[in-house]
């Protein structure tokens, strides 16, 4: 009799998880708890206005989406600017290039001495851009410094979306950016011309949860003066790309342009607004992308990177700028997007094959940039525009796991480069892409071959005469004086683009004051240009790891980056960098039993491999960081004057993490009729699932749900994965629901 009573209990949940269908389709939505009257929470999301965004085809240019300037000459780039910093770099390539040549006396080389060469070539040819591009970069930002350029004024009549993604991030960090910067734009006046959404791939449960409490927190201190919104997607199809698109076909067309953050993006207000007014004052413009500055960090692997993009950054960004004109290039956030231009021309496909180098593409915002070009619309860096901030990793190993994702999705450019239609400069952009990451192995295989030469020159017996007849013997020659100037000529080609970056910041009496002084600013500069040479062989190795791997088939996964500080276990950090010292060791002896010379010549590669652990020790230690920054070293101009969205920031940040402390878990979420109602409010559809294709995790949920008499039981038997399902599926929340409450 109990068994009968047992089972007709659970058929009587199963029944009921039956009935109770809810249906969010963003234009209504039925009764959510029952009993409950909650009909003041607002949905999540707007009413849906669904648009087309096809993917557009590689092999193929769709004439029908071509743009067709508006201005005279709107689209068309200056090509002098090209000539003359493209034109430099294959001039000083060539002489380098033949330079080695004559160093090597290449008319009777071993094919050694070859492949040096055009590893030689390869690697020097890369840096030579940057130095020419950083030249002119260098007298743009002493004249934008000495008269910035007049902003717009004009009274907004577009609509722009900003979108924050986030996947598994801090919540706190996110409503409290969102916040500060909807409310700046607000007291500005331009408030009705911004809708702000955070678009959501989350997968951890208690995220969740934290996501939807910061979100009814967010709408409670904004009131109702600033429209924000709130959507988590239930499937995470193409990651970050796939979540903007999924916004622009469902709500994209309300909208004039596009916004796009990142998790950790902090804009200025009139920043902000400067974008959107561009954009309306130039309508053949299709992207504006701003550079953004690093912030917040505090171990010295974070400072060094602060430093290094607040005084180096701009010199190099703003001679990229200028050169590429309107053929720029998107990173992904803190840019604006025209709409029409995103939607029609920037739909990407899928490669073909498996991951690594098939599937989605990883870093979409390069193959945007390109295909909105293709199409006809000008794509411009805002070199000018201040006031954009991120953050950075704050250890070396966090940066590894950054880069080997970008490096993954940089490599399948080599897929997209050939792309039918696309801007010369654009394949250039995605080739710069594919070098940035692709120059570690060639480094590395160029130290390597120069160890060859080396120990071919001491093992190998030299064949003095020749196979003919010679009174006189055919001596191995190798010009040390030349080869001497060379080495000085390519540290300057390496070098200019920070001193020239250092020189402007001495140059600018308030930048130079505010970043410590003469001597603090010095002491920085040295400082950065030595842990940057003890930690560039390391992450020579890092990146040709990476290469190899994604050669070899491994996908890099999707994780969340590491944006806090902290330092890391001395045991991990051997065990990451075993193979660093290992091959450090390896090339320390080769050198030395070759010659005490070559030894001393790769000594500054050498130290960085053999001291990995203490440096990455010593990079990611908080204590450190702060040492130094109380020290005013590696200071930036925002840390003596911070901006005021900055400070607002902090403040806001405390309260959001404040009240985060005490918000609900699943058991009361489920329990109290008012989360109930808000979880249910900010949830998204559901795609109705096709009859026989069963979902197991939702199955089991179902079944674990029916098996429970209370929520807390229930709740109980839920691993991780279950627990988020119950958190997609109104449905299933529902059943939870309803369950006998403690």
């Amino acid at each position: 009799m109990d068994k009968l009573k047992t089972c007709k209990s659970k058929e009587g949940k199963l029944n009921n998880l039956k009935g109770h269908s809810v249906h969010i389709d963003g234009e209504h939505q039925t009764d959510f708890h029952s009993g409950s009257a909650q009909s003041d929470i607002e949905l999540g999301m707007p009413v849906e206005h669904s648009g087309e965004m096809p993917a557009q085809s590689l092999s193929t240019v769709n004439a029908e989406v071509q743009h067709v300037s508006i201005n005279p000459n709107g689209c068309r780039s200056h090509a002098w600017r090209r000539w003359l910093v493209l034109g430099t770099a294959l001039l000083l390539s060539i002489w380098g290039i033949n330079e080695m040549r004559s160093v090597l006396t290449i008319e009777s080389a071993t094919f050694v001495q070859y492949l040096f060469l055009l590893l030689f070539g390869l690697t020097f040819s890369w840096i030579t851009v940057a130095f020419s591009s950083s030249i002119m970069g260098f007298f743009l930002v002493l004249r934008q410094r000495r008269s910035p350029p007049e902003p717009l004024t004009t009274k907004l009549m577009s609509r722009t979306a900003v979108l924050m993604p986030t996947y598994n991030e801090t919540p706190e960090q996110i409503f409290a950016s969102i916040e500060v910067m909807a409310m700046a734009i607000s007291e500005m006046g331009e408030g009705s011309a911004f809708d702000w959404f955070i678009i959501s791939d989350t997968t951890d449960a208690d995220i969740i949860i934290a996501e939807e409490a910061a979100f009814h927190l967010l709408r409670k201190r904004i009131g109702k003066k600033i429209n924000v919104y709130y959507r988590r997607r239930h499937k995470n199809t193409a990651r970050k790309a796939g979540n903007v698109a999924d916004f622009c076909r469902r709500w994209g067309s309300h909208y004039d342009h596009l916004l796009v953050l990142d998790a950790d993006s902090l804009m200025e207000a009139d920043t902000i607004i400067q974008l959107a007014r561009r954009m309306e004052a130039d309508p053949d413009t299709g992207l504006i992308q701003t550079i953004p500055q690093l912030i917040n960090g505090t171990t010295l692997m974070a400072r060094l990177q602060q430093f290094a993009t607040g005084v180096y950054g701009p010199v190099v960004g703003t001679g990229l700028a200028w050169w590429t004109d309107k053929e720029g290039n998107f990173w992904g956030h803190n840019a604006i997007i025209r709409t029409e231009a995103f939607m029609s021309s920037a739909g990407l496909p899928d490669l073909k094959g498996p991951p690594p180098f098939g599937g989605h593409i990883l870093s979409h915002d390069f193959v945007e940039a390109s295909l909105i070009r293709r199409a006809g619309w000008s794509v411009i860096i805002a070199s000018d525009l201040g006031g954009s901030y991120e953050e950075c990793p704050p250890t070396m190993t966090d940066l590894a796991i950054r880069d080997r994702r970008w490096c993954q999705g940089n490599l399948q450019h080599s897929r997209i480069v050939t792309a039918k239609g696309l801007h010369w400069v654009s394949r250039i952009h995605l080739i710069t892409g594919i070098m940035s990451y692709l120059s570690s192995p060639l480094w590395l295989l160029l130290i390597l071959v120069g160890l060859g030469l080396s120990l071919q020159a001491e093992f190998i017996r030299p064949e003095y005469f020749a196979n003919e007849f010679s009174f006189f013997p055919s001596w191995p020659t190798m010009d040390a004086a030349r080869a001497l100037s060379l080495f000085i000529f390519t540290m300057v080609i390496l070098f200019t683009p920070k001193t020239l970056g250092f020189i402007s910041y001495i140059l600018d009496g308030k930048l130079r004051k505010r970043a410590g002084g003469f001597i603090v600013l010095t002491l920085s500069f040295i400082l950065e240009v030595i842990m940057s040479a003890l930690i560039a062989p390391i992450m020579m190795l890092i990146h040709s790891g990476a290469v190899i791997s994604i050669l070899m088939g491994q996908d890099s996964g999707w994780n969340p980056q590491s944006r806090g500080d902290g330092s890391l276990p001395v045991k991990y950090l051997v065990y990451r960098h075993r193979w660093h010292m290992a091959f450090g060791v390896f090339l320390t002896v080769a050198a030395y039993f070759n010659s005490l010379a070559l030894l001393a010549w790769l000594s500054p590669a050498l130290a960085g491999m053999l001291l990995a652990v203490p440096l990455s020790m010593l990079t990611g230690s908080w204590s450190v960081g702060a040492t130094l920054k109380r020290c005013r070293l590696l200071r930036t101009p925002d840390e003596t004057q911070r901006p005021a969205i900055r400070e607002a920031m902090d403040e806001t940040y405390f309260i959001y993490e404040e009240t985060l402390i005490t918000c609900p878990d699943l058991i009361e979420l489920a329990s109290e009729p008012e989360w109930n109602a808000i979880h249910l409010a900010y949830n998204d559809r559901v795609i109705p699932r096709p009859r026989g294709q069963v979902n197991p995790v939702e199955a089991t949920a179902t079944m674990k749900i029916i098996e429970a008499v209370t929520i807390s039981e229930a709740v109980g038997y839920l691993n991780k994965q279950e627990k988020t399902q119950v958190l997609t599926s109104p449905e299933l929340f529902k059943a939870l629901s309803n369950l006998v409450r403690e």
